[in-house]
């Protein structure tokens, strides 16, 4: 089957003891998600948000202070007094935003005299670019919240999706390696539910590398915003340093000091070295989305999922006018065949277009190229089985070595014994086999070449029937062994 092949694991003998205990290199279903980077990012933007909240109640309390002489002026230092909420989000030096706080804290110390005229001023310039500031600052983080939800959301029902697909492939593949063994139904060949894991994983991994890419523009976003929130810091100080620029030489300087702290840090100064600090809970930009090459999940490889015999054949309608239509079959270790448009597990749902369960079936007719089975297609469940009818199906391989390929592995499913689910056989127990499920016939042996060819039909032996396997001849049926058809 032509798909997409995973690593094999390095550490792991890829034996049936290991098959369904080894872990892959990458997690089909990773403990992993974008929590941790939404909650630091959220709380970054809180910790900028009480920032800008400390210097609104800073312009404020100055502006109402202003009426008032030194020991008014003291309700401004309270205003600033405390550490920064979450301040270990920034650089702790004069370099930074800590920085700029402290050079605050000492500066309005130092200021006794304030002058009435200035608070009109301080009222309408410098307080609404920094009311506007943290409004901003509001949205972003709820912007945030928003898309981070909505991803996560897609990103657990793809994976409760695929989570739910490969329980089912452990249980059936469980079952079919049990000694107490029944008849799997078609919708449970392990080979199906394998096919259908990977359409689901595919899904998965699509919703995770698009909500990982969100994430990513997203984060890579602050870098930006961080930008404009210094820029308007610096704004909004310039413009209370122009406020306050009629007072004395002395107060004059100890504002400049104050614009002078906040212009001095780099636009990206905080966030570079919030990056460099917090690198293990945000994203790297360099790592690469995920990829079906390097993810494998439980039981991919186990013997029940690969087919025996797999490829391009041609079916002929049942309608006369059609003729015949090429489609991709499989030949699986649960005994089924079946039948699809083409192997492309990743488009869509591989459900087949027909399944035939071939202990039940017949084979037979061969000439050259073609040959035909009979029996009843369980591709719709047990309702449509239930009311389904024999039907003979006509094939043609391409090539006289495709041919014998394919009924040399008819020929062994078609002999295998057919077992009832609700009579699960043990290898160790002798049982007698009711007419209802008596194995498919065998083939008929041909010896000889040519048009002498002699045909000897076994007989039943008492090995046999102490096993629990009856072999009666039905005529014109070929069932056991490749028939040298025409050529």
């Amino acid at each position: 089957m032509d798909s997409t092949k995973l690593p094999q694991r390095s550490a792991t003998v890829n034996t049936i003891a290991t098959t369904n205990t080894s872990v892959s290199d990458d997690e089909a279903i990773p403990d992993s998600d974008m929590s941790k980077t939404t909650n630091i990012l959220l709380e970054r933007l809180q910790a900028w948000k009480h920032m800008c909240g400390y210097l609104e109640n800073y312009v404020t309390a100055t502006h109402k202070v202003q009426r008032s002489q030194s020991k008014e002026f003291e309700k401004i230092l309270k205003t600033v007094s405390e550490p920064l909420k979450e301040g270990h989000h920034f650089v702790q030096g004069e370099n930074g935003v800590a920085g700029l706080f402290h050079t605050l804290r000492a500066n309005t110390q130092g200021i006794a005299d304030v002058h009435l005229e200035t608070e009109k001023s301080l009222k309408t310039v410098v307080l609404p670019i920094l009311e506007r500031l943290h409004q901003e600052i509001k949205s972003k983080a709820k912007e945030l919240r928003q898309g981070a939800a909505k991803g996560s959301k897609q990103v657990e029902k793809a994976r409760s999706s695929t989570q739910k697909h490969i329980e089912m492939l452990g249980q059936y593949s469980a079952s079919f390696d049990s000694p107490m063994r029944g008849k799997l139904e078609a919708a449970h060949d392990p080979y199906l539910l394998c096919r259908g894991t990977y359409h689901r994983l595919n899904k998965q991994i699509m919703e995770e590398n698009n909500h990982l890419q969100e994430m990513l523009q997203i984060q890579n976003s602050f870098a930006q915003f961080e930008t404009h929130i210094l820029e308007t810091v610096q704004n909004a100080l310039n413009q209370f340093f122009q406020c306050m620029g009629a007072q004395s030489d002395r107060q004059r300087g100890i504002y400049a000091s104050m614009v002078s702290s906040a212009q001095q840090i780099p636009p990206d100064f905080e966030w570079a070295n919030f990056f460099e600090r917090n690198d293990a809970s945000l994203i790297n930009p360099n790592h690469p989305p995920r990829s079906m090459s390097n993810i494998g999940f439980p039981n991919q490889d186990h013997r029940a999922t690969k087919p025996l015999v797999d490829g391009m054949l041609e079916r002929k309608s049942r309608t006369m006018m059609k003729g015949y239509s090429e489609g991709y079959y499989a030949i699986t270790a649960a005994g089924y065949l079946h039948g699809f448009k083409d192997n492309d597990n990743y488009r869509r749902e591989p459900n087949p277009d027909i399944t035939l369960y071939l202990p039940e079936c017949t084979v037979g007719n061969v000439d050259g190229l073609k040959f035909t089975i009979k029996g009843k297609d369980v591709s719709g469940g047990k309702v449509g089985t239930a009311f389904a009818l024999n039907t003979e199906l006509n094939f043609k391989a391409h090539s006289k070595n495709d041919v014998d390929k394919w009924l040399g592995a008819l020929t062994s499913a078609v002999s295998s014994p057919s077992t009832a689910e609700s009579q699960p056989t043990s290898p160790s127990v002798s049982r007698q086999v009711s007419g209802a499920h008596v194995s498919a016939p065998l083939a008929h042996t041909a010896t000889g070449t040519g048009t002498g060819a002699t045909t000897t039909s076994p007989t039943t032996t008492a090995s046999q029937q102490e096993e629990g396997v009856i072999s009666p001849q039905t005529e014109g049926t070929v069932a056991a062994a490749p028939v040298q058809g025409k050529s």
